[in-house]
């Protein structure tokens, strides 16, 4: 059976650890050619250098950024001499506490990276990509294209304990499933990935107590690991152009809530 991942070029934001950097992992040990990027140009480069330079470029800066988002795709095209065919929105950040309770210094730090950076990216993408398959001269049958959002349980499904943090998420999925309605009839492929706990850098950025988070581990564990959510990215990626898994909810099996 034909992977439909192999020999694609794929942007991934957010990849100098988590879910991001097993995305690139995963994409290239697949086959797929990759553009990471991340604040953090030094975890970058180790990435880079782990992987093998010939089928990584690296973009260090700010995915919400439009300059940012620019060089993204023209380091493709520089690398790769040919256009990105697959974006996966990941550069984001999460905020513990709720409306009540949440440190406010930070909210428009947080709604700037995981809406509207969100959505300048998904905007580019979703121009670049139906521009490529309006010049492409081929059926969208013949190459698959994909943007992928990473959203969150509680995008979907309400905590009180997270509900700043959980309303950007609310945002990004809606954002998608409007995208999806938008574009998929065109031939590119959205796809909104929700996943429940996952151990990663997340809960120390986002502010949560070691305490709480061992507390939670020992409750729902084993939680997933950043190679869990990625394996499910992969497999959606690669399947052939007319069949779109467009939503993915994954929790650990004993997670209950959210």
């Amino acid at each position: 059976m034909q992977d439909w991942l192999e020999g694609r070029i794929a942007i991934i934001t957010g990849s100098s650890s988590g879910i991001g950097a097993a995305l690139a992992r995963d994409f290239l040990h697949r086959g797929a050619r990759v553009v990471i990027n991340a604040r953090r140009e030094a975890k970058l480069q180790e990435l880079a250098a782990e992987l093998g330079p010939d089928r990584v470029a690296c973009v260090a800066g700010d995915a919400s950024e439009d300059a940012t988002i620019d060089r993204l795709f023209q380091a493709a095209r520089d690398k790769f001499e040919d256009e990105a065919d697959l974006v996966v929105v990941n550069a984001g950040r999460g905020l513990n506490g709720s409306v009540v309770t949440s440190d406010t210094s930070q909210w428009e730090e947080m709604i700037r990276t995981n809406i509207l950076g969100a959505a300048r990216l998904m905007r580019a993408a979703a121009h670049r990509l139906l521009a490529d398959i309006e010049h492409s001269g081929s059926s969208w049958q013949q190459q698959a294209r994909d943007i992928v959002v990473l959203g969150s349980t509680v995008g979907r499904h309400i905590s009180p304990f997270s509900s700043m943090y959980g309303s950007t998420k609310f945002a990004v999925n809606s954002l998608a499933e409007a995208m999806r309605r938008e574009i998929g009839p065109k031939g590119v492929r959205v796809t909104l990935i929700e996943p429940g706990f996952v151990r990663s850098e997340f809960q120390g950025v986002a502010g949560y107590a070691d305490d709480w988070f061992n507390s939670v581990v020992e409750r729902i564990g084993p939680v997933l690991t950043p190679e869990d959510c990625a394996e499910i990215i992969a497999f959606i990626v690669s399947r052939p152009p007319a069949v779109h898994l467009s939503d993915a909810l994954i929790r650990p099996t004993r997670q209950d809530y959210p």
